[in-house]
């Protein structure tokens, strides 16, 4: 009888994630890059960070205020948005949004380290050399990045590397930053899987329990 059928049974997708930097991970990592950048180039004279939207300019803030702690020396810190150097505008139904770079005077001749939370294929650090050599013509040019991920398409390579993280394809490496995002993390977010509807709300409270101990 139809008033014995059982409720047809609802799926619903949920994205796990699993954090693979806690806060004091980040700092620790972004610590050790400023000792780095400053080994590397011999002091902070004519060093220039060039943030990238969005995660990448903060970053760029922090490695600064970093370096002013420990060697006293302002950097000086840029914006750039490389969404009109992408290499696959033709493919976008709407151009992307564009925001006002904002790149310290006289790059020319000076030390810039391009700063951004993940490396991934590499195309969008490319477009990022695009933009800054319409600024001018840095002496040299370096990449300091959070996360590496893997998957290179271009012969890419950072400096700077926070952690590198191996991830497949089907994976997202998703960075949180207080300045954007209201706290500090890294996670891996692994491919949507199907559950049942009666087990939803269940998972929901166990991934925000996990997420609240940071495990």
């Amino acid at each position: 009888m139809r008033g014995n059928l059982l409720p047809a049974r609802q799926e619903v997708f949920c994205v796990p994630e699993k954090m693979i930097m806690s806060a004091a991970d980040m700092g620790r990592a972004w610590t050790r890059i400023a000792h780095e950048v400053i080994e590397r180039n011999h002091g902070c004279d004519r060093l220039v960070f060039v943030g990238l939207y969005t995660r990448g300019l903060p970053l760029a803030s922090r490695l600064a205020d970093t370096i002013k702690r420990i060697e006293g020396a302002e950097v000086p810190v840029g914006a750039l948005d490389i969404g009109p150097y992408r290499d696959d505008l033709s493919y976008l139904e709407e151009p992307p949004s564009v925001r006002p770079s904002d790149i310290p005077d006289g790059i020319a001749g000076k030390r810039v380290v391009l700063v951004d939370d993940v490396i991934y294929t590499g195309r969008s650090i490319r477009a990022a050399m695009d933009a800054l050599i319409d600024h001018g013509r840095p002496q040299h040019v370096q990449l300091a990045v959070l996360v590496d991920r893997g998957h290179r398409e271009l012969p890419i390579r950072p400096d700077y590397v926070g952690k590198n993280v191996p991830t497949s394809r089907t994976e997202q490496i998703v960075v949180r930053l207080a300045e954007v995002d209201g706290r500090d993390e890294v996670v891996i977010a692994r491919p949507p899987s199907p559950v049942s509807g009666e087990d939803t709300a269940q998972n929901v409270v166990a991934s925000r329990r996990r997420h609240e101990s940071g495990r």
